[in-house]
C-alpha cells in the first residue's frame, strides 16, 4: 500500500494532515503544470499580474526545448514543478520566475545579463544565487575541505537573499520525488546529501513541509526494506488508529465548544522518518509508540491556547514532564506551539498540540510565512525586519569569520548547529533566552553571549548560588557570569571543561591570537628541525606553488596562520613537509629502472596463504572432479583460467599468465585442460569470495601504509593479510591478500589503490 499522500476526510470534517506539500502526479504535460502554477498562485495573489510568470515560461519553455529528463519527459517540466512547490509555499511572484528560470544559465546558452534585461536584476541575483549553489559538490569526508568551502558558500548566499536556498529546497524536493528515474548508486548518493545537508536546513528555516518530505523520501532509497515495512505495518491499523483519534477529536470539540472556544480541531500523523528515528534511538518496536497520531486544536489568539489548555488538563490526565511551552519558548526555527501528552480514557497516552493558526502557517512553512518582500521606491526588495528570524544564520557568518581554518568551521556545523541533538534552554539575568547543546556549562553559556564575556570569566552564579564553571546547565536555569578585568584569560583546561565546540573554538581562538607571534616562530622552528631529522632543505619546499598547496588543503589564507597553527598544535609538522615533500617530487620525479623494478620485486617475499577450494568451475570432459585454486596464481572470477590434472590431488586451477603454467616441462603440458568459470552458477556459488593478491609498489612517504589500507576498507575489503618492504632507493612494495568476489571488483579496487599519492604501479601475483 502507498503511503498517504493527501488529506483523507473522516467524518465531521475532521482531517487526518500528513504535513507534506501535496505531490502533483507525474507526466503532467506542460501546458497542464503551467495553468496548475497559475490556479495556485491566484488563491494567495488574487489580483497579481502574472504576465512576468508567463513571459518565464515561454524563455525557459524555448531554452529548455531540445532537452529531456532522465525519465523521458521534456526538461522544462522540472521547473515547472519547481514553481509550483514555490507557488504552495506561497513565495513572491520574483521568486516563482527564478524557479522556473533556475537551470537556464547553467543548462543553456542564456546568461545573467539577458535574465537581469527581461526580468530585473532582483530574478537574475536569484537565478545565479541558485546556479552557483547547483556547482556545489557535497563530497565525503575524504574533501572535507571542499564540502566547507561549499557550505560556506551557501551560507553566504541564504544570507544575501534567503529566497536562493528556498529554490534550491524547492528543486532537491522536485529530484528526490523522480529519484526512481536514477541509476541506484546516483539515488544513495542523492538520499544521503539530502539528509545531511538540505533536510537540516529546510528544519533551521522552519519549513517542515519541505523537510518532513526529504525525510522520507531519503529513508525510502537510504533504507528501503525499513521504509516499506513501515509503511505495510502502518496501513494496517490505519482505520483502527483513526477512529481512535476520531473519538478523541469528538469529545475535545464538544468541550472546547462548550467552554466558549472557537477552534478548528484536527489529526497529525507522525511521518515515517520520524518513527523510525523513535525506534531506532529509543530501542523501540512500532506498538511500543503511541504519537503516531497527534490532535491538534487551533485557534484565534494566544489567550484561548492557554484557555484550550486548561479545558484538555480537565478532561485529560496529563502525564509529568511531558508538557512543553513552545509559545512562551520559541524553537529556533520560529516554531511555537503548546504541546501536552495525556491519558485517553483507554489508558493510551496521546499527543494534543495547541496553536494559533498564525503559529500553525510558521510551522507549516517557516521562514516562507514570514518573508514576506515589499516594493519600494527603487525597485528592490525590503525584509521587513524578519532577519532576526535567522539569529542562527547570522552565527554561522560570525564563526566563518573568526574560523580561518575549514577543519574548525565544519566542526561548529556538524556539533552545535547538529539539528537532531538535543538542546537545553536557560536565561540571562535579564530574561534573555539562550539555547544552549545538551550537557553546557557555564563556560559555554559565557562564550554564547559574547567572546569578551567568555574571556574575561572568573566565575558564575545559578539562580542566585555560586557554582562551579563546569556546572551542568538545566532547562530553566538563571545563568549569570561574573566577569573581572582583571582577568588573564581563559585557562587551557577550559578546554577539555567546555561541551560546545563553539566555546571551543573562541578559547582557541584567543590562544591564537594571544600568542600569535610567539606561535608562529614556533611553527617554523618545528618545520626546520622535522627537515633537518628527515634530511630535506626546508628552502627547497617553501615555493610558492607549494606553500599554497598546502595553505588550500588545510584552508588557511596565509602562510603565517599555517604556522601559527603548527606552533599551537593545532597541525603537525610531518602533515605540511610531507604534502610539500611529495609536491617536490613530483616536479624532480626520476623514472626507475628496469633493474630497480625487479630489485624490488624480488626483494618481496613469497606468500603462503591457506585459502579454501570454491566451486563455480567447468571443467572440459570432466565430471564430479574435485577442483582446487592454484596458490601461485590465485584466480578469481574474470581470470582466463586453465586446468592441470595433477597426481591424486584433482584438478588445480591456474591463470593462462601464471609463471608456473608457463614455465611447465614440455612432458606436463598434456596435462593441461580447458576450464572456465561457470555462467550464472548456483545457489552455493552466488556469494563465493575468492583470494586475491596484488603487489602495490609505491615511493616511500609518511603515511602510505596507513592511506593504502584506508583505500581497500572504503571499498569495504577485509584485508586477509600485508606485508611490506623498502628498497635502498626508496621504493616501497606492498604485498596484501584479501577476498573478494570478481575481477570487474578487483579492478575497481586496483584503481582506488592508484589514486593514492606516490603510488607508482600495483599487479597481480603470478607466481
Amino acid at each position: 500500500m502507498e503511503p498517504q499522500d493527501k488529506k483523507e476526510t473522516i467524518k465531521h470534517e475532521f482531517v487526518i494532515d500528513d504535513g507534506r506539500i501535496e505531490s502533483l502526479q507525474e507526466f503532467l504535460s506542460p501546458e497542464q503544470l503551467y495553468n496548475d502554477l497559475i490556479v495556485r498562485v491566484r488563491k494567495y495573489h488574487p489580483s497579481d499580474d502574472i504576465s512576468l510568470i508567463e513571459k518565464a515560461y515561454n524563455v525557459a519553455n524555448e531554452a529548455h526545448k531540445d532537452q529531456m529528463r532522465k525519465s523521458g519527459e521534456p526538461y522544462i517540466i522540472h521547473p515547472l514543478y519547481v514553481a509550483i512547490i514555490l507557488a504552495d509555499l506561497e513565495m513572491d511572484k520574483e521568486t516563482i520566475v527564478a524557479g522556473i528560470l533556475h537551470d537556464v544559465v547553467e543548462d543553456t546558452i542564456m546568461t545573467y545579463d539577458e535574465i537581469a534585461e527581461m526580468f530585473g536584476t532582483d530574478v537574475a541575483n536569484l537565478v545565479d544565487g541558485v546556479t552557483k549553489l547547483g556547482r556545489l559538490e557535497f563530497a565525503g569526508g575524504d574533501k572535507l575541505e571542499e564540502q566547507a568551502e561549499n557550505l560556506r558558500k551557501m551560507f553566504l548566499a541564504m544570507a544575501k537573499d534567503i529566497r536562493v536556498i528556498m529554490i534550491k529546497l524547492a528543486d532537491r524536493l522536485h529530484n528526490m520525488r523522480t529519484l526512481k528515474h536514477m541509476r541506484p548508486e546516483k539515488q544513495q548518493e542523492k538520499a544521503r546529501e539530502t539528509l545531511d545537508i538540505y533536510a537540516p536546513i529546510a528544519q533551521r528555516l522552519g519549513i517542515s513541509k519541505i523537510k518532513v518530505e526529504l525525510d522520507d523520501l531519503s529513508l525510502k532509497y537510504l533504507e528501503p526494506d525499513v521504509y516499506y515495512d513501515l509503511v505495510d505495518k502502518i496501513a494496517i491499523k490505519k482505520n483502527e488508529r483513526e477512529a481512535y483519534v476520531q473519538s478523541i477529536v469528538d469529545e475535545v470539540s464538544e468541550h472546547i465548544h462548550n467552554a466558549g472556544i472557537k477552534a478548528e480541531i484536527d489529526g497529525r500523523v507522525k511521518h515515517f522518518f520520524s518513527i523510525y528515528k523513535k525506534m531506532k534511538n529509543q530501542g523501540k518496536s512500532l506498538d511500543q509508540i503511541y504519537d503516531l497520531f497527534a490532535v491538534r486544536i487551533i485557534v484565534d489568539n494566544v489567550k484561548d491556547c492557554y484557555a484550550a489548555l486548561g479545558v484538555i488538563h480537565e478532561i485529560y490526565k496529563p502525564i509529568p514532564g511531558r508538557f512543553k511551552d513552545y509559545i512562551a519558548m520559541p524553537k529556533d526555527n520560529m516554531y511555537q506551539s503548546l504541546h501536552t501528552t495525556l491519558i485517553g480514557s483507554t489508558g493510551q497516552p496521546f499527543e494534543i498540540q495547541i496553536r494559533t493558526y498564525e503559529m500553525h502557517k510558521t510551522a507549516e512553512y517557516g521562514i516562507a510565512a514570514h518573508w514576506k518582500y515589499k516594493e519600494v521606491s527603487d525597485g528592490k526588495k525590503s525584509a521587513g525586519g524578519e532577519e532576526e528570524k535567522l539569529a542562527w544564520l547570522r552565527q554561522i557568518l560570525e564563526w566563518q569569520k573568526e574560523s580561518d581554518n575549514n577543519r574548525e568551521f565544519m566542526h561548529l556545523l556538524k556539533s552545535d548547529l547538529d539539528l537532531f541533538s538535543d538542546s537545553v534552554y536557560c536565561f540571562t539575568p535579564t530574561g534573555e533566552v539562550k539555547h544552549l547543546p545538551a550537557g553546557s556549562n557555564t563556560i559555554d553559556f559565557a562564550y554564547s553571549i559574547h567572546s569578551a564575556v567568555g574571556n574575561r570569566m572568573v566565575g558564575a552564579k545559578v539562580n542566585g548560588k555560586l557554582v562551579s564553571l563546569d556546572y551542568v546547565i538545566n532547562n530553566g536555569d538563571v545563568v549569570q557570569i561574573i566577569t573581572s578585568n582583571n582577568a588573564t584569560g581563559p585557562s587551557r583546561d577550559w578546554l577539555t571543561m567546555a561541551k560546545s565546540t563553539l566555546a571551543k573554538n573562541k578559547i582557541n581562538q584567543w590562544f591564537k591570537n594571544e600568542f600569535k607571534e610567539e606561535n608562529i616562530v614556533k611553527g617554523k622552528d618545528l618545520l626546520l628541525a622535522y627537515c633537518k631529522a628527515k634530511g630535506i632543505q626546508l628552502s627547497d619546499l617553501t615555493k610558492p606553488a607549494y606553500t599554497e598547496f598546502v595553505m588550500r588543503k588545510y584552508g588557511f589564507h596565509s602562510w603565517d596562520a599555517l604556522l601559527a597553527a603548527v606552533g599551537h598544535g593545532g597541525l603537525k609538522e610531518g602533515q605540511i613537509i610531507n604534502k610539500m615533500w611529495e609536491l617536490y617530487e613530483k616536479d624532480h620525479k626520476k623514472t626507475p629502472t628496469d633493474e630497480e623494478v625487479l630489485e624490488t620485486v624480488a626483494e618481496t617475499a613469497e606468500k603462503k596463504v591457506f585459502r579454501k577450494p570454491k566451486g563455480g568451475i567447468v571443467v572440459e570432459g570432466v565430471d564430479d572432479v574435485a577442483v582446487r585454486f592454484g596458490k601461485c596464481c590465485s584466480p578469481i572470477p574474470g581470470d582466463d583460467i586453465l586446468g592441470f590434472v595433477t597426481r591424486g590431488r584433482g584438478v588445480s586451477i591456474h591463470r593462462v599468465d601464471c609463471v608456473n603454467v608457463i614455465n611447465l616441462p614440455e612432458e606436463d603440458k598434456a596435462r593441461l585442460i580447458e576450464a572456465q568459470w561457470q555462467q550464472g552458477g548456483d545457489a552455493s556459488n552466488a556469494n563465493a569470495k575468492y583470494l586475491a593478491e596484488i603487489i602495490i609498489y609505491a615511493y616511500n612517504r609518511n603515511g602510505l601504509l596507513a592511506d593504502v589500507a584506508k583505500a581497500l576498507t572504503e571499498k569495504d575489503i577485509d584485508i586477509v593479510s600485508l606485508s611490506t618492504k623498502t628498497s635502498k632507493k626508496g621504493i616501497s612494495s606492498m604485498q596484501t591478500s584479501f577476498e573478494i568476489a570478481s575481477k570487474d571488483e578487483l579492478d575497481r579496487i586496483i584503481a582506488k589503490i592508484m589514486t593514492v599519492e606516490s603510488v607508482v604501479d600495483v599487479e597481480r601475483t603470478s607466481s
